[in-house]
C-alpha cells in the first residue's frame, strides 16, 4: 500500500519536509544589507534548502558573502540591486527572489515592468501569508494582507486558486476555504462582492479549483470554531476547520496579519504569488524567523 501523506500542520514539519525532498532552490537574495536578512540567509543555507545568490553592495560583499562563501553580484544601488535580480529570474539562473533591506516599491517597481520585469501578462500578483498560532490546532493560510486593495472577481478567483494549489503542496487533500466577511449572509447593497462568494462556492462545486471545499459568507470566527458554528447553528462544509481565509480587502487582511503577530505572537511566512518565480517580500523589520520560514515557503511552492 502506498505511504500515507502526512498533512505539514507546522513550520518544523515543512522543513523536515524540504530536507526530506533534498530540496534546494537558487535564491536570488535583492540588497542583503542588513542582519536579520543575512541572518535568516545563513540559516536556510546551513538547513540546505537555498542556494543563495546574493545581489550587494561592495562592503556586504567583502563583509558577509566573501566570508561564507556566497556566490555574489555586485550592485550599485537598491534600484540596480532588484535590477540584477529580476534580470535573474528572466533567464532561468534563479528560481527564488528575496527583498532585503529596500523598500518594497523599489523592488515592486523591476518585478513589474512590462517589458524587463516578471509578472506575465494577465496575471494576478498577490500576497499570501501563512501562520501559525499558538491556539489553532494546524497552520492557518490567507490572503491579501498587502498587494491587492480591493479584489475584483478575476483577481479574487485567482486568490482562490493560489491558496487552494499552496494547500495542497503542504498535503492537505481537500483544504477548507472561507470566504470572510462580516456575517454568513450576501448584502449585494452594502457588500456587493459578497455576491461573487456565491458564485465562487457554486463553481468550487463543479471542480473549478480542483479539490477543495469552499464557503462563504462566513465570518472569521464561525470559520476558524466548531464551537462557535455549533452555537449559531450555521450549517457549513467548513465545519468552524478552516484552513485557509480569503479577505474581502486588504484593510482586512492586513489588520489580521498585524494583529495574530503582535496580540497572539504568531508565527509567520509570507510570498508574493503570480510571477514568474515566487517573490519573499518581507517587511524591513520582520524577525529572522520569519524571514527564514518564508523562505521556506518558497522552496516548497517553486517550480
Amino acid at each position: 500500500m502506498p505511504e500515507e501523506r502526512k498533512t505539514i500542520n507546522d513550520f518544523k514539519l515543512l522543513i523536515n519536509l524540504l530536507k526530506e525532498r533534498k530540496i534546494c532552490k537558487r535564491t536570488v537574495v535583492v540588497w542583503p544589507e542588513e542582519s536579520h536578512t543575512q541572518e535568516a540567509v545563513c540559516k536556510a543555507v546551513h538547513d540546505g534548502f537555498i542556494e543563495p545568490i546574493l545581489v550587494c553592495s561592495k562592503q556586504t560583499m567583502e563583509d558577509y558573502a566573501k566570508k561564507n562563501a556566497f556566490q555574489c553580484i555586485i550592485a550599485e544601488s537598491p534600484e540596480d540591486a532588484a535590477r540584477k535580480a529580476v534580470e535573474l529570474i528572466r533567464r532561468g539562473e534563479a528560481d527564488i527572489v528575496m527583498k532585503g533591506f529596500l523598500n518594497t516599491d523599489v523592488l515592486l517597481r523591476a518585478i513589474l515592468d512590462k517589458e524587463l520585469g516578471i509578472l506575465p501578462k494577465d496575471t494576478v500578483l498577490t500576497h499570501i501569508t501563512v501562520a501559525k498560532l499558538p491556539e489553532y490546532p494546524k497552520l492557518l493560510f490567507f490572503t491579501d494582507a498587502a498587494v491587492i486593495p480591493a479584489p475584483n472577481d478575476k483577481q479574487r478567483r485567482a486568490q482562490v486558486q493560489y491558496i487552494v494549489d499552496f494547500c495542497h503542496a503542504f498535503e492537505i487533500e481537500c483544504p477548507k476555504i472561507a470566504l470572510i466577511h462580516c456575517s454568513e449572509k450576501v448584502d449585494e447593497r452594502h457588500f456587493p462582492y459578497t455576491v461573487s462568494y456565491r458564485a465562487i462556492k457554486a463553481e468550487s462545486e463543479t471542480g473549478a479549483f480542483g479539490k477543495c471545499t469552499i464557503d462563504g459568507p462566513l465570518d472569521l470566527i464561525t470559520s476558524c470554531s466548531v464551537e462557535a458554528m455549533k452555537i449559531k447553528q450555521i450549517n457549513s462544509p467548513i465545519n468552524g476547520e478552516t484552513d485557509a481565509l480569503i479577505f474581502p480587502d486588504i484593510e482586512a487582511g492586513n489588520l489580521f496579519y498585524k494583529t495574530v503577530t503582535l496580540f497572539c505572537h504568531a508565527k509567520t511566512a509570507a510570498i508574493l504569488q503570480g510571477t514568474m518565480a515566487p517573490v519573499v517580500l518581507p517587511s524591513r523589520g520582520d524577525t529572522i524567523e520569519s524571514k527564514y520560514y518564508s523562505l521556506a515557503l518558497a522552496s516548497l511552492i517553486s517550480r
